[in-house]
């Protein structure tokens, strides 16, 4: 990946740099994540020795993920409708063991998240700021929210990311146009080609990206706001790590039958790594994208599931839901019975499923959450403002989380597939 430097510095110098300083030379002609890795450090400390230069670099991330979240859409939208038009009738694809994997993720982060809860109970001071939205009357409202996205205008879809409203008109125009000649499908291919080769492009400047994200963030937020929070924190992080860790391989062993370590890894390491920084699943798609094709799996499926993982594969959203609903619970003292408890992963589970249709994201379905045990909204958007305060961490472990598992499942899937 070193074309990325080369695109920048001129070759003459990289060549006198590398020469004089091993360390040098290995980033430059490394792999795209110790790249990443050196510039996440470069971030780090330049955050630390020069804070107000820092808060001047976060351009460099601003740019890289406003490229990202410009391109993903238009991707997604001629990748899945080239895949869908270009299908053969009898040829296999593995969505449906990707949509089971999906759900059963999705509800095990829930359960893990209120075992966690009820293993280290956390109550909070509920004396937060307001927080601006309106938060969903019901698991109907979100639902309801997601239907109206999935008929959204195309046009208007394509302008605000709406990912569920882009898939419905991709999935659709895919279908309409599988009986349409070979040259049509050839343009639409052709097409599909070309905006993967812009994503290319811009994958190349991760690095430069990551470095801007990294000092701006760590030299504008800091971590000391965080620290009354410290318990929350570590109960919501430490249940996506096990998630992560012991889950998700648990599921991938259960689908493939051989040790799921170097794939869980190798998602950790390409996929989670970016989506932590941006911050972003929606961003993140071009480059799970990326990870996939070099991963060699079924493109038909992975042009699919992808961007369908970037709305409904949200473990990291359940599971901010479920924490955040039971540290209100054991605050106000409420008592808990198993019936309920169980209701709460169901409903995690679905709403994190419509996180998408709602502005705001997880932390405004809390308030949905806390009404199964009584919770009033005023109450409610107290803690929804507690986690705007965390989200620096907490929604970057849950972007990540969320992300690298729409690789690793398709992964899954697919190499389930191939050996079976």
């Amino acid at each position: 990946m070193n074309r990325l430097f080369q695109n920048i510095i001129p070759s003459k110098i990289m060549t006198q740099a590398s020469s004089r300083n091993p360390v040098i030379r290995h980033v430059l002609q490394g792999s795209l994540i110790s790249q990443i890795t050196f510039a996440l450090v470069c971030g780090i400390v330049l955050a630390v020795l020069a804070p107000e230069l820092a808060r001047s670099a976060s351009l460099l991330g601003d740019v890289f993920v406003s490229a990202l979240k410009a391109v993903a859409p238009v991707l997604v939208f001629v990748l899945v409708a080239a895949a869908i038009a270009s299908h053969k009738s009898g040829q296999p694809t593995h969505i449906r063991p990707v949509l089971l994997l999906y759900f059963a993720g999705t509800l095990g982060a829930s359960l893990v998240a209120v075992i966690a809860s009820f293993s280290f109970p956390t109550t909070l001071v509920l004396d937060a700021p307001q927080v601006l939205g309106t938060p969903p009357g019901g698991i109907i409202g979100v639902l309801k929210n997601l239907l109206l996205s999935a008929v959204s205008n195309p046009f208007k879809a394509l302008i605000e990311a709406n990912f569920i409203g882009i898939l419905a008109w991709a999935i659709a125009l895919g279908v309409g146009l599988r009986h349409a000649g070979e040259a049509t499908k050839s343009v639409l291919s052709d097409l599909a080609a070309a905006v993967s080769q812009i994503v290319r492009w811009v994958i190349r400047f991760a690095p430069l990206g990551i470095f801007g994200l990294v000092a701006g963030t760590l030299a504008e937020s800091g971590m000391g706001a965080l620290l009354g929070y410290g318990q929350l924190l570590l109960v919501i992080v430490g249940s996506m790590v096990v998630v992560a860790l012991v889950l998700n391989p648990l599921l991938v062993f259960w689908v493939t039958r051989r040790n799921p370590y170097p794939l869980v890894f190798t998602c950790l390491r390409e996929s989670a790594l970016t989506a932590f920084f941006t911050r972003s699943s929606a961003a993140n798609i071009p480059i799970n994208l990326q990870l996939c094709k070099r991963l060699n799996l079924h493109a038909d499926t992975y042009a699919i599931s992808i961007p369908l993982g970037a709305t409904i594969n949200m473990a990291g959203a359940a599971i901010t839901i479920a924490v955040m609903t039971l540290a209100a619970v054991h605050t106000l003292g409420i008592s808990v019975d198993l019936p309920t408890t169980l209701l709460l992963c169901v409903v995690a589970s679905l709403a994190a499923c419509g996180v998408s249709g709602v502005a705001g994201g997880s932390l405004l379905l809390i308030p949905m959450a806390c009404n199964l045990f009584g919770i009033g909204t005023d109450v409610a958007m107290q803690v929804v403002a507690i986690g705007f305060v965390i989200s620096v961490v907490q929604d970057s472990f849950e972007t990540a989380l969320n992300s690298s598992t729409d690789v690793l499942f398709t992964a899954a899937a697919c190499r389930a597939a191939e050996a079976g």
